[in-house]
């Protein structure tokens, strides 16, 4: 159980690892110096950068040439005033600003991937990286966008990482991104290239602006893509300034992120990515506006399959095996974050925790004693309108199934936690061990192609696939349509809630969709809409070639995709 005592306090630092300098070729300033970069990151309150030539570390190994040529001179005393001058901005520059080396790599089809390193890296081991990736030896030197055959994705996030480096995907979202939209590859490839566990973060240009932003889309939520990946941004700077004319061309530091760390380090940096706290990063803002609370819009965007909510750890009433269960759930599923002291709703006031150190420790104790196998959580304290909150964070477990006093296994699906049945058991079971024994980078889009109707079901909600009758008892087999698993023997009385629900509407129905009242869109239609909290769920059905119906309960927006979102259009 990680907890943190006795260690230094967290401070915001401000970064920008996307800087480009003359040792690019596309480089937009003429006589622009290293030390001029230096002094733009300062003025514009920079900590640390990360300087990413394209396919080269040209540009951090000029700028450690030239100290060295200073050094020795001042070493053999025969360094001039102007000289004198330089170095001593050099060293003051550097002691108040961590420079990274790094490279933005051009990968085949033309994918940009930051490879970022220490400090302590020596410069010719960065190149022989580069090397390893196919940059031409004789080119190395170029600063070149293009670069001719190189390497996939998958290869150059495994060398970068290997070499110990720090794996950034460079303006995800945008052009010559991993998950820009447009780009003419399969679904799979791309879910491969933004989930690898090679890759540490996502750098996109919309940082923290609402539902439809890049990071709220991998943040864990979806089905397809359950890894919650760390984002930040960066200016990709080919200039010192911004361009009046053209603001897109941003300057160094122009788009900046702030970090959560003890120093600034590079290790703290990488500890940070690959740590499952996703509050330590946000947008850099400027003094007049507002901090960005983390807490508060977690509370704005409510409970969901990878966060909750509870007022309460009390022993009485079950509250605080709600929070064991939360725990449980969340580690056998795509992990998550509890936050004890505080409901979901905006509009409540905060009820908080009397002690937020008694309250870490009794929750240390029950997860340590109840949950087995071992768990490593980390819990912290933190205040919200002065009050004290409690945080917890679960990582995916490596070692599911996990249950709660040896014998209860629970998972979440959307915002619900439940008993996990033997079905999903099975299934825990199977995935830990095929993931324990080799992990898969294909991204051939021949493998495991989904026929059509299986591309068109929704991703979330649940599938009735088929009801028999024992005893006369209706026995049914249900498919989760997050994760595709088919349990079979759900009664409607040992069903969860969602499933529940979606026994409860399917046995209500006729079966003889023909004659029913559907806005039919080809062969997809709507059979019920309802509104519950600040969510909509839908109940579908999609007419089969062969005259059957299938039939999809509880799908909430997260899972409409492809032809259904005109149905969901056409009823809004």
């Amino acid at each position: 159980m990680a907890r943190k005592h006795g260690r230094t306090p967290l401070q915001w630092y401000t970064m920008d690892l996307h800087i480009h300098t003359p040792a690019s070729s596309d480089y937009q300033q003429k006589g622009v110096e290293y030390l001029d970069i230096l002094k733009q990151a300062e003025s514009q309150g920079l900590d640390m950068i990360a300087f990413t030539d394209h396919n080269t570390v040209a540009g951090y190994r000029h700028l450690m040439e030239e100290i060295d040529q200073l050094e020795l001179l001042e070493k053999l005393n025969r360094l001039l005033p102007e000289e004198k001058r330089r170095l001593t901005e050099y060293r003051r520059l550097l002691h108040k600003i961590l420079v990274l080396p790094g490279f933005e790599f051009t990968a085949t089809f033309g994918f940009h991937i930051l490879g970022i390193f220490s400090p302590d890296k020596p410069v010719r081991e960065i190149e022989h990286i580069l090397l390893n990736l196919q940059i031409p030896a004789e080119h190395l030197d170029d600063g070149s966008v293009t670069v001719g055959a190189s390497s996939d994705v998958l290869t150059a996030y495994r060398e970068i990482n290997d070499a110990g480096g720090l794996v950034i995907a460079a303006h995800a979202n945008s052009g010559n991104g991993v998950a820009m939209r447009g780009f003419p590859f399969g679904g799979q490839t791309k879910i491969a290239f933004t989930q690898d566990v090679n890759l540490h973060a996502l750098e996109v240009t919309d940082l923290s602006k609402g539902r439809r932003s890049t990071q709220s889309f991998f943040s864990g939520t979806k089905p397809e893509y359950p890894r919650q990946m760390h984002c930040i941004q960066g200016s990709d700077a080919h200039r010192l300034e911004m361009e009046p004319q053209r603001k897109k061309n941003l300057g160094v530091g122009d788009r900046a992120t702030e970090v959560r760390l003890q120093k600034v380090s590079f290790d703290d940096l990488k500890g940070l990515f690959i740590s499952n706290d996703f509050a330590r990063t946000r947008p850099h803002r400027h003094k007049a506006e507002p901090a960005f609370d983390f807490i508060q819009a977690a509370r704005e965007e409510g409970a969901n399959i990878v966060q909750d909510f509870h007022e309460s750890i009390a022993t009485r009433g079950g509250k605080l095996y709600a929070v064991i269960a939360d725990v449980c759930a969340f580690a056998n599923t795509n992990g998550g974050t509890l936050y004890i002291g505080l409901i979901d709703n905006p509009s409540r006031p905060i009820s908080g925790v009397q002690s937020s150190e008694q309250a870490i420790s009794q929750l240390e104790k029950e997860i340590g004693k109840r949950i087995s196998p071992p768990l490593n959580c980390t819990i912290d304290a933190h205040v919200l309108n002065g009050k004290h909150i409690v945080r917890i964070l679960v990582p995916r477990g490596v070692d599911s199934p996990y249950a709660v006093d040896d014998s209860k296994i629970y998972l979440r699906t959307e915002a619900e936690t439940g008993l996990a049945v033997r079905d999903e058991i099975v299934e825990m079971v199977l995935r830990g061990r095929k993931e324990s024994i080799v992990p898969s980078t294909s991204t051939s889009d021949d493998e495991n192609i989904p026929d059509k109707n299986e591309e068109l079901q929704p991703r979330t909600g649940v599938e009735i696939v088929s009801v028999e009758e024992r005893s006369g008892v209706p026995y049914y087999t249900v498919r989760d349509l997050r994760n595709g698993n088919v349990v079979k023997n759900v009664t409607q009385k040992s069903a969860r809630k969602l499933w529940h629900q979606a026994i409860s509407r399917y046995s209500k129905l006729s079966g003889d969709f023909s004659k029913a009242r559907i806005d039919w869109q080809g062969d997809l239609g709507m059979l019920h809409r309802q509104k519950r909290g600040k969510n909509v769920y839908y109940d579908l059905v999609q007419r089969m070639s062969d005259g059957n119906y299938r039939t999809y309960f509880g799908v909430t927006e997260d899972g409409i995709h492809g032809d259904w979102q005109k149905i969901v259009e056409d009823d809004q």
